[in-house]
Protein backbone atom coordinates (compact mmCIF):
# COMPACT_ATOMS: atom_id res chain seq x y z
CA UNK A 1 0.00 0.00 0.00
CA UNK A 2 1.58 3.36 -0.86
CA UNK A 3 2.44 5.69 2.07
CA UNK A 4 0.42 8.29 3.12
CA UNK A 5 1.85 12.10 2.82
CA UNK A 6 1.86 14.32 6.26
CA UNK A 7 0.26 17.31 4.10
CA UNK A 8 -2.96 14.74 3.62
CA UNK A 9 -4.66 14.99 7.12
CA UNK A 10 -6.28 17.45 8.86
CA UNK A 11 -5.87 16.78 12.47
CA UNK A 12 -2.35 15.80 14.07
CA UNK A 13 -1.40 14.99 17.27
CA UNK A 14 2.03 14.78 18.13
CA UNK A 15 3.76 12.97 20.79
CA UNK A 16 6.57 13.96 22.78
CA UNK A 17 8.48 11.70 24.99
CA UNK A 18 10.16 13.02 28.26
CA UNK A 19 13.29 11.46 26.81
CA UNK A 20 13.48 13.60 23.70
CA UNK A 21 12.12 17.23 25.46
CA UNK A 22 14.63 16.73 28.68
CA UNK A 23 18.14 16.36 28.75
CA UNK A 24 18.68 13.65 31.15
CA UNK A 25 22.41 15.08 32.31
CA UNK A 26 21.41 18.59 32.58
CA UNK A 27 17.74 18.20 33.59
CA UNK A 28 17.04 20.39 31.62
CA UNK A 29 14.72 21.14 27.98
CA UNK A 30 16.55 21.04 25.11
CA UNK A 31 15.87 24.32 23.95
CA UNK A 32 17.39 23.75 20.19
CA UNK A 33 15.68 20.90 19.38
CA UNK A 34 12.62 21.99 20.90
CA UNK A 35 12.29 25.18 18.94
CA UNK A 36 13.29 23.71 15.78
CA UNK A 37 9.93 21.54 16.76
CA UNK A 38 7.97 24.01 17.57
CA UNK A 39 9.03 25.97 14.31
CA UNK A 40 7.73 22.49 12.39
CA UNK A 41 4.08 22.80 14.47
CA UNK A 42 3.69 26.12 13.47
CA UNK A 43 4.10 25.29 10.07
CA UNK A 44 1.48 22.87 10.18
CA UNK A 45 -0.95 25.53 11.95
CA UNK A 46 -0.14 28.29 9.10
CA UNK A 47 -1.47 25.55 6.64
CA UNK A 48 -4.77 25.47 8.35
CA UNK A 49 -4.22 22.24 10.48
CA UNK A 50 -5.51 21.36 13.52
CA UNK A 51 -2.42 20.43 15.57
CA UNK A 52 -2.38 18.83 19.43
CA UNK A 53 0.50 17.78 21.64
CA UNK A 54 0.60 15.32 23.93
CA UNK A 55 3.66 16.47 26.59
CA UNK A 56 5.74 14.05 28.92
CA UNK A 57 7.98 16.01 30.76
CA UNK A 58 6.78 16.94 34.35
CA UNK A 59 8.35 14.42 36.28
CA UNK A 60 11.55 14.70 34.76
CA UNK A 61 11.40 18.54 34.89
CA UNK A 62 10.20 18.38 38.70
CA UNK A 63 13.58 16.48 39.52
CA UNK A 64 15.78 18.81 38.57
CA UNK A 65 13.90 21.75 40.01
CA UNK A 66 14.15 19.80 43.10
CA UNK A 67 17.40 18.10 42.81
CA UNK A 68 15.59 14.91 43.41
CA UNK A 69 18.60 11.58 43.09
CA UNK A 70 18.66 9.16 40.43
CA UNK A 71 17.20 5.89 40.54
CA UNK A 72 13.16 5.08 40.64
CA UNK A 73 10.69 7.23 42.97
CA UNK A 74 7.74 5.86 44.94
CA UNK A 75 4.24 6.85 43.58
CA UNK A 76 3.75 10.14 45.70
CA UNK A 77 7.27 11.20 44.81
CA UNK A 78 6.36 11.21 41.16
CA UNK A 79 3.10 12.70 41.86
CA UNK A 80 5.04 15.46 43.81
CA UNK A 81 7.53 16.01 41.28
CA UNK A 82 4.74 16.17 38.47
CA UNK A 83 2.95 18.77 40.49
CA UNK A 84 6.57 20.82 40.09
CA UNK A 85 7.52 20.44 37.17
CA UNK A 86 3.95 20.55 35.23
CA UNK A 87 4.06 24.38 36.13
CA UNK A 88 7.44 24.38 34.60
CA UNK A 89 6.29 21.96 31.40
CA UNK A 90 3.09 24.07 30.49
CA UNK A 91 5.53 27.28 30.60
CA UNK A 92 7.71 25.98 28.12
CA UNK A 93 5.31 25.13 25.21
CA UNK A 94 3.22 28.01 26.46
CA UNK A 95 6.52 30.05 25.45
CA UNK A 96 7.77 28.44 22.20
CA UNK A 97 4.35 28.33 20.39
CA UNK A 98 4.13 32.06 21.80
CA UNK A 99 7.41 32.82 19.44
CA UNK A 100 4.90 31.86 16.39
CA UNK A 101 1.78 33.89 17.64
CA UNK A 102 -0.10 30.90 18.95
CA UNK A 103 -1.75 29.87 22.11
CA UNK A 104 -1.60 27.50 24.34
CA UNK A 105 -4.07 25.57 26.47
CA UNK A 106 -3.45 22.73 28.83
CA UNK A 107 -5.34 19.46 29.89
CA UNK A 108 -4.65 17.27 32.21
CA UNK A 109 -6.25 13.84 32.23
CA UNK A 110 -6.60 10.28 33.46
CA UNK A 111 -7.41 6.82 31.97
CA UNK A 112 -10.90 7.61 33.72
CA UNK A 113 -11.19 11.51 31.39
CA UNK A 114 -11.07 8.74 28.64
CA UNK A 115 -13.12 5.83 29.81
CA UNK A 116 -16.00 7.36 31.57
CA UNK A 117 -18.52 9.14 29.17
CA UNK A 118 -19.44 11.92 30.31
CA UNK A 119 -15.90 13.00 31.61
CA UNK A 120 -14.76 12.16 28.07
CA UNK A 121 -17.05 14.55 26.24
CA UNK A 122 -16.25 17.38 28.60
CA UNK A 123 -12.33 16.63 27.49
CA UNK A 124 -13.57 16.65 23.89
CA UNK A 125 -15.41 19.51 23.95
CA UNK A 126 -12.82 21.47 25.95
CA UNK A 127 -10.70 19.97 22.92
CA UNK A 128 -12.66 20.66 20.17
CA UNK A 129 -12.90 25.02 21.35
CA UNK A 130 -9.38 25.55 21.66
CA UNK A 131 -9.07 24.02 18.27
CA UNK A 132 -11.82 26.27 17.14
CA UNK A 133 -9.76 29.46 18.79
CA UNK A 134 -6.75 28.20 16.84
CA UNK A 135 -5.05 27.44 19.99
CA UNK A 136 -2.98 24.47 20.50
CA UNK A 137 -4.14 21.92 23.52
CA UNK A 138 -0.88 20.47 24.90
CA UNK A 139 -1.61 17.52 26.59
CA UNK A 140 -0.29 15.12 29.97
CA UNK A 141 -1.43 12.61 32.25
CA UNK A 142 -2.31 13.97 35.32
CA UNK A 143 0.77 12.68 37.03
CA UNK A 144 0.21 14.64 40.62
CA UNK A 145 -3.39 12.31 41.14
CA UNK A 146 -2.73 9.28 38.68
CA UNK A 147 -2.10 5.92 40.92
CA UNK A 148 -0.85 2.94 39.66
CA UNK A 149 -3.82 1.40 39.67
CA UNK A 150 -5.46 3.84 36.88
CA UNK A 151 -2.63 5.14 35.06
CA UNK A 152 -1.93 4.67 31.53
CA UNK A 153 1.87 3.88 32.53
CA UNK A 154 2.99 5.67 29.25
CA UNK A 155 2.07 8.59 27.04
CA UNK A 156 1.72 6.28 24.23
CA UNK A 157 -1.34 4.66 24.88
CA UNK A 158 -2.33 8.39 26.17
CA UNK A 159 -1.79 9.87 23.19
CA UNK A 160 -3.85 7.05 20.33
CA UNK A 161 -6.76 7.77 23.79
CA UNK A 162 -6.44 11.43 22.78
CA UNK A 163 -6.35 11.29 19.06
CA UNK A 164 -9.79 9.19 19.25
CA UNK A 165 -11.06 11.25 20.90
CA UNK A 166 -10.35 14.39 18.77
CA UNK A 167 -11.33 12.47 15.78
CA UNK A 168 -7.91 13.23 14.86
CA UNK A 169 -6.79 11.84 11.84
CA UNK A 170 -3.10 10.82 12.33
CA UNK A 171 -1.08 10.54 15.36
CA UNK A 172 2.73 10.98 15.22
CA UNK A 173 4.63 9.29 18.04
CA UNK A 174 8.11 10.75 18.07
CA UNK A 175 10.75 8.20 19.51
CA UNK A 176 14.70 7.83 19.92
CA UNK A 177 13.85 5.10 17.25
CA UNK A 178 12.73 5.79 13.68
CA UNK A 179 10.10 3.34 13.28
CA UNK A 180 9.37 -0.43 13.61
CA UNK A 181 12.28 -2.84 12.66
CA UNK A 182 12.02 -6.70 11.79
CA UNK A 183 14.59 -7.26 14.49
CA UNK A 184 16.39 -5.28 17.34
CA UNK A 185 18.38 -2.90 15.40
CA UNK A 186 20.76 -2.26 18.54
CA UNK A 187 21.74 -5.92 18.25
CA UNK A 188 21.08 -7.07 14.55
CA UNK A 189 22.77 -4.99 11.84
CA UNK A 190 20.47 -6.43 9.26
CA UNK A 191 17.55 -5.73 11.15
CA UNK A 192 14.62 -3.80 8.71
CA UNK A 193 12.63 -0.91 8.87
CA UNK A 194 9.47 -1.66 7.92
CA UNK A 195 8.06 1.39 6.38
CA UNK A 196 4.45 0.56 5.72
CA UNK A 197 2.39 -1.58 8.55
CA UNK A 198 -1.43 -2.27 7.14
CA UNK A 199 -2.30 -4.21 9.94
CA UNK A 200 -0.71 -4.88 13.49
CA UNK A 201 -1.06 -8.39 13.71
CA UNK A 202 0.48 -11.03 15.82
CA UNK A 203 3.54 -10.95 13.93
CA UNK A 204 4.25 -6.79 14.13
CA UNK A 205 3.36 -7.67 18.06
CA UNK A 206 6.14 -9.65 18.36
CA UNK A 207 8.75 -7.37 16.44
CA UNK A 208 8.55 -5.09 19.85
CA UNK A 209 10.67 -4.31 22.52
CA UNK A 210 10.93 -2.98 25.86
CA UNK A 211 11.31 0.61 26.79
CA UNK A 212 15.44 1.30 27.33
CA UNK A 213 15.03 5.15 28.66
CA UNK A 214 15.66 5.70 32.45
CA UNK A 215 13.06 8.63 31.05
CA UNK A 216 10.90 7.15 29.21
CA UNK A 217 7.80 4.55 30.60
CA UNK A 218 7.02 3.68 26.96
CA UNK A 219 9.33 1.54 24.51
CA UNK A 220 8.13 0.08 21.15
CA UNK A 221 5.62 -2.35 22.55
CA UNK A 222 4.04 0.34 23.90
CA UNK A 223 4.00 1.87 20.37
CA UNK A 224 2.62 -0.94 18.72
CA UNK A 225 0.23 -0.77 21.52
CA UNK A 226 -0.94 2.65 20.62
CA UNK A 227 -0.80 1.74 17.37
CA UNK A 228 -4.00 -0.55 17.90
CA UNK A 229 -5.65 2.07 19.86
CA UNK A 230 -5.93 4.30 16.77
CA UNK A 231 -5.95 2.41 14.02
CA UNK A 232 -9.01 0.70 15.22
CA UNK A 233 -10.40 4.35 16.25
CA UNK A 234 -9.93 5.22 13.10
CA UNK A 235 -6.90 7.35 13.16
CA UNK A 236 -3.21 6.47 11.23
CA UNK A 237 -0.17 6.25 13.20
CA UNK A 238 3.24 6.71 12.70
CA UNK A 239 7.00 6.56 14.47
CA UNK A 240 9.36 8.28 13.61
CA UNK A 241 13.26 9.67 14.91
CA UNK A 242 12.68 12.66 17.25
CA UNK A 243 16.47 12.96 18.09
CA UNK A 244 16.78 15.20 14.75
CA UNK A 245 15.88 18.68 14.94
CA UNK A 246 12.60 19.44 12.28
CA UNK A 247 11.79 16.03 12.69
CA UNK A 248 8.13 16.90 11.13
CA UNK A 249 9.49 18.55 8.43
CA UNK A 250 12.03 15.37 8.02
CA UNK A 251 8.54 12.88 7.94
CA UNK A 252 6.47 15.78 5.05
CA UNK A 253 10.43 15.38 2.80
CA UNK A 254 10.08 12.00 3.08
CA UNK A 255 12.14 10.80 5.66
CA UNK A 256 12.49 7.49 7.35
CA UNK A 257 9.33 6.21 9.73
CA UNK A 258 6.70 3.39 9.83
CA UNK A 259 3.19 4.19 9.14
CA UNK A 260 0.48 2.22 10.77
CA UNK A 261 -2.59 2.11 8.42
CA UNK A 262 -6.10 2.13 9.31
CA UNK A 263 -9.09 1.00 6.96
CA UNK A 264 -11.32 3.61 8.68
CA UNK A 265 -11.74 7.20 9.89
CA UNK A 266 -12.45 8.74 12.68
CA UNK A 267 -15.95 9.75 12.04
CA UNK A 268 -16.97 6.47 10.56
CA UNK A 269 -15.42 4.35 13.88
CA UNK A 270 -16.63 6.69 16.24
CA UNK A 271 -20.49 6.64 14.66
CA UNK A 272 -19.38 2.46 14.36
CA UNK A 273 -19.18 2.80 18.55
CA UNK A 274 -22.44 4.98 19.10
CA UNK A 275 -24.47 2.94 16.72
CA UNK A 276 -23.54 -0.53 17.76
CA UNK A 277 -21.63 -0.70 20.68
CA UNK A 278 -23.33 0.95 23.23
CA UNK A 279 -26.66 0.37 25.38
CA UNK A 280 -29.70 2.94 24.86
CA UNK A 281 -30.72 4.86 28.37
CA UNK A 282 -33.90 6.89 26.75
CA UNK A 283 -35.41 7.95 23.55
CA UNK A 284 -36.10 11.52 22.17
CA UNK A 285 -39.59 11.69 20.01
CA UNK A 286 -39.12 14.56 17.36
CA UNK A 287 -41.38 16.30 14.88
CA UNK A 288 -41.22 15.89 11.08
CA UNK A 289 -39.14 19.10 10.43
CA UNK A 290 -36.11 17.96 13.07
CA UNK A 291 -36.13 14.58 10.87
CA UNK A 292 -36.02 16.36 7.72
CA UNK A 293 -33.39 18.42 9.17
CA UNK A 294 -31.12 15.40 10.43
CA UNK A 295 -31.33 13.56 7.12
CA UNK A 296 -30.01 16.45 5.90
CA UNK A 297 -26.53 16.13 8.12
CA UNK A 298 -27.61 18.74 11.29
CA UNK A 299 -27.74 18.38 14.76
CA UNK A 300 -30.65 17.95 16.98
CA UNK A 301 -32.12 20.68 18.71
CA UNK A 302 -34.41 21.51 21.08
CA UNK A 303 -36.97 22.44 19.11
CA UNK A 304 -37.47 19.72 17.08
CA UNK A 305 -37.78 17.18 20.25
CA UNK A 306 -41.81 16.06 21.07
CA UNK A 307 -41.43 13.72 23.45
CA UNK A 308 -38.53 12.92 26.34
CA UNK A 309 -38.48 8.85 27.81
CA UNK A 310 -35.88 7.53 29.86
CA UNK A 311 -33.65 8.06 32.86
CA UNK A 312 -30.26 8.62 30.84
CA UNK A 313 -27.23 11.23 32.16
CA UNK A 314 -25.38 13.71 29.59
CA UNK A 315 -22.91 11.62 27.21
CA UNK A 316 -25.18 8.50 27.73
CA UNK A 317 -26.59 7.12 23.92
CA UNK A 318 -30.16 7.40 22.92
CA UNK A 319 -32.62 6.53 20.57
CA UNK A 320 -34.19 9.21 18.33
CA UNK A 321 -37.62 8.56 16.94
CA UNK A 322 -39.60 10.54 14.47
CA UNK A 323 -43.66 11.22 14.90
CA UNK A 324 -44.37 7.77 13.41
CA UNK A 325 -42.17 6.14 16.07
CA UNK A 326 -40.18 4.72 13.56
CA UNK A 327 -35.84 4.71 14.65
CA UNK A 328 -34.44 7.70 12.84
CA UNK A 329 -30.87 7.28 14.88
CA UNK A 330 -29.22 7.10 17.41
CA UNK A 331 -26.76 9.56 19.82
CA UNK A 332 -24.65 10.95 22.93
CA UNK A 333 -27.23 13.08 24.38
CA UNK A 334 -25.77 16.74 26.08
CA UNK A 335 -28.21 16.93 29.10
CA UNK A 336 -29.88 14.89 31.53
CA UNK A 337 -32.95 13.53 31.22
CA UNK A 338 -34.60 16.04 33.49
CA UNK A 339 -32.88 19.20 31.41
CA UNK A 340 -34.06 17.56 28.51
CA UNK A 341 -37.36 17.69 28.94
CA UNK A 342 -37.71 21.26 30.39
CA UNK A 343 -36.19 22.48 27.20
CA UNK A 344 -37.68 20.27 24.54
CA UNK A 345 -39.74 22.30 21.94
CA UNK A 346 -37.79 25.10 22.80
CA UNK A 347 -35.52 27.25 21.03
CA UNK A 348 -32.12 26.93 21.58
CA UNK A 349 -31.99 30.98 23.13
CA UNK A 350 -34.12 29.81 25.41
CA UNK A 351 -31.98 27.12 27.20
CA UNK A 352 -30.27 29.85 29.05
CA UNK A 353 -33.22 31.26 30.61
CA UNK A 354 -34.90 27.55 31.55
CA UNK A 355 -32.09 25.76 32.87
CA UNK A 356 -30.16 28.90 34.44
CA UNK A 357 -26.79 28.16 33.08
CA UNK A 358 -25.58 28.54 28.93
CA UNK A 359 -25.55 25.32 28.01
CA UNK A 360 -25.03 23.47 24.36
CA UNK A 361 -27.26 24.84 21.94
CA UNK A 362 -28.10 20.82 20.21
CA UNK A 363 -29.57 18.18 22.13
CA UNK A 364 -27.21 15.77 20.27
CA UNK A 365 -24.71 17.40 17.67
CA UNK A 366 -24.09 15.57 14.49
CA UNK A 367 -21.22 14.39 15.08
CA UNK A 368 -22.59 12.14 18.09
CA UNK A 369 -25.31 11.20 16.04
CA UNK A 370 -25.72 8.11 13.98
CA UNK A 371 -28.65 8.59 11.20
CA UNK A 372 -30.17 5.25 9.35
CA UNK A 373 -31.63 4.80 6.18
Amino acid sequence: MARPELSNFRRIVVKVGSALLVDSEAGEVRAAWLAALAADLAKLHRDGRDVLIVSSGSIALGRSRLKLPRGPLKLEESQAAAAVGQIALARIWSEVLGDHGIGAGQILVTLQDTEERRRYLNARSTIAKLLEWRAIPVINENDTVATNEIRYGDNDRLAARVATMASADLLVLLSDIDGLYDAPPKSNPNAKLIPVVESVSSEIEGMAGDAESELSRGGMRTKVEAAKIATTGGTHMLIASGKIEHPLQAIADGGRCTWFLTPANPVTSRKRWIAGSLEPKGTLTIDAGAVAALRAGASLLPAGVIKVEGQFARGDAVIVRGPDAREIGRGLIAYDAEDAERIKGRSSPDVMTILGISGRSELIHRDDLVVGG
